[in-house]
């Protein structure tokens, strides 16, 4: 069953509650903790993305274009659409030699206001550099040019691409392949459906390299590197897995949100997964949970980035703070594992 993660505070009451899941585990997919349900099944969504993007390491994609850790970083990202985030899919591309017409994700407004703003005065088309996962597909048509497969039908769940992909997942999360749950994400590429504590398991694995062979460990190395040194390239300004990683430097870790709510991270100083599930699919208590737990295993961040988000507040039109958004940890199960 699923559990009270987080209260909504309208002044003294609480006016709405999140339920949720989450679990931790390590790379043998051991639970360490978990709250509701850590056999919930739902979508891996963007969090599959850094384990998407070890292929592109690993098959010598990466080293064949030259691609930089910048670029790797973008290519795990769900981005705002800044500047900096367009023009390093630009550079994937111009390596590889396609446009972004060849990119089939789609084309949505900007996420970052600042930016859509910008780009709507200039007059400028939106195109699909500035979706969220161009990144991404920029990575998968990568791949295809190397392995000489077919760029127009990339996104479809026989392309041998997506079977690859398909097959990373299923190695990391350690599910056979044929339990994989395929839906069809937001951009149009396959998404993969498994259980929370393999999701938590995948990003231990991701973090560690414990269980995998020694290239894939050294491409996973490579690529949460490249996430780590480009924080601000995985998701954007004011954006919590940009501000997680910034603020917790110190640790290693690695943060990618998902679509509906789901988030995991990864921590290699404990070698342990996190993977979230906020069941109703709203992510606005996403961070203030996550701070909640990794508050409660003694990771203490820089609080010049994290005080926007601890407490989280609510404010009205008039900018004025009405209410706030407190995570509901179970703490004495947490005391009881950190005996």
């Amino acid at each position: 069953m699923a559990s009270v993660v987080a209260k909504v505070y309208r002044g003294s009451l609480v006016e709405s509650v999140h339920y949720g899941d989450w679990v931790i585990c390590d790379a043998q997919g051991r639970i360490v903790f978990s709250q509701g349900d850590p056999h919930y099944v739902t979508f891996f969504r963007s969090a599959a993305k850094p384990i998407q993007a070890i292929p592109i390491v690993e098959l010598g994609v990466a080293d064949a274009y030259g691609f930089t850790t910048a670029e790797l970083a973008v290519m795990c990202a769900s981005h705002s659409g800044e500047a900096e985030h367009v023009q390093t899919v630009q550079s994937i591309l111009n390596k590889i030699g396609l446009d972004h017409t060849a990119l089939q994700c789609g084309i949505h407004l900007p996420k970052d206001k600042a930016v859509l703003q910008r780009v709507l005065q200039s007059g400028q088309p939106i195109n699909e550099l500035y979706n969220n996962c161009s990144g991404k597909h920029a990575g998968m048509l990568a791949i295809c040019m190397y392995q000489g497969w077919d760029i127009n039908t990339y996104t479809t769940p026989e392309h041998p691409l997506q079977q690859l992909l398909a097959q990373y997942v299923s190695e990391f999360c350690q599910v056979p392949r044929e339990q994989l749950i395929i839906g069809v994400d937001g951009c149009g590429v396959p998404v993969f459906g498994c259980a929370l504590d393999q999701m938590a398991r995948a990003y231990a694995r991701l973090v560690t390299g414990e269980g995998l062979p020694p290239e894939r460990a050294q491409a996973a190395e490579r690529v949460t590197t490249a996430m780590r040194m480009h924080p601000s390239l995985v998701a954007g300004s004011n954006q919590i897995c940009t501000d997680l990683m910034r603020a917790f430097s110190q640790y290693r870790l690695v943060a990618k949100a998902g679509a509906e709510a789901v988030y995991c991270v990864g921590l290699p100083d404990r070698g342990w997964g996190l993977a979230l599930k906020i069941e109703d699919g709203n992510s606005r208590a996403i961070s203030a949970i996550v701070l909640a737990i990794l508050k409660q295993l003694g990771y203490s961040g820089d609080n010049e980035i994290i005080r926007k988000y601890d407490p989280l507040v609510i404010t009205n039109h008039h900018q004025q703070v009405v209410g706030m958004i407190v995570a509901d940890i179970e703490q004495v199960a947490f005391e009881r594992v950190m005996r």
